[in-house]
């Protein structure tokens, strides 16, 4: 299910930071986020954004060796996935992750498609591409409690 798409395009780190904060200003327990694009694109830039709008004051770190980071802020606990280091999606059953997509928690999923066919369906995919010295992003909500973040964003 395909709702609707907001397009933006993002001069600068600033700007995908300042997304993240925007983004966080509408997301709730329970929602299920997939962010996708290349190596470099912003990904975690854009997390880092997300927690900061959450109110989270430390270090950001990549997951990319733990496989996810949790932080608990704002009254949710919020997963931050990175999934680029899977060779099966087995590997995510193995894991023991599938516990943390509860209706407390929020789950941001850097390279979902390396266990695509076992996460839990997406609320809101942001895609990042590289567009000359900056980003373009790309939300796109996948259910009705998606659009209903994107509704709320795009005041």
């Amino acid at each position: 299910m395909h709702l609707s798409n907001i397009t933006l395009t993002l001069k600068n780190e600033t700007e995908t930071l300042a997304l993240g904060a925007k983004i966080a200003s509408v997301i709730h327990g329970g929602l299920n986020i997939w962010l996708r694009g290349d190596l470099g694109a912003g990904k975690t830039t854009l997390a880092r954004g997300m927690l900061r709008g959450l109110g989270y004051q430390g270090k950001v770190k990549s997951p990319t060796y733990t496989l996810v980071e949790s932080y608990v802020i704002s009254g949710i606990t919020f997963y931050h996935f990175d999934l680029y280091r899977f060779m099966s999606e087995e590997e995510w059953e193995e894991a023991g992750f599938r516990e943390y997509f509860n209706s407390t928690s929020v789950c941001l999923v850097e390279w979902p498609e390396k266990a695509s066919n076992l996460l839990p369906q997406a609320d809101v995919e942001i895609f990042l591409e590289t567009e000359g010295a900056g980003r373009k992003a790309t939300l796109r909500a996948e259910t009705t409690q998606g659009q209903q973040c994107l509704d709320l964003f795009a005041y």
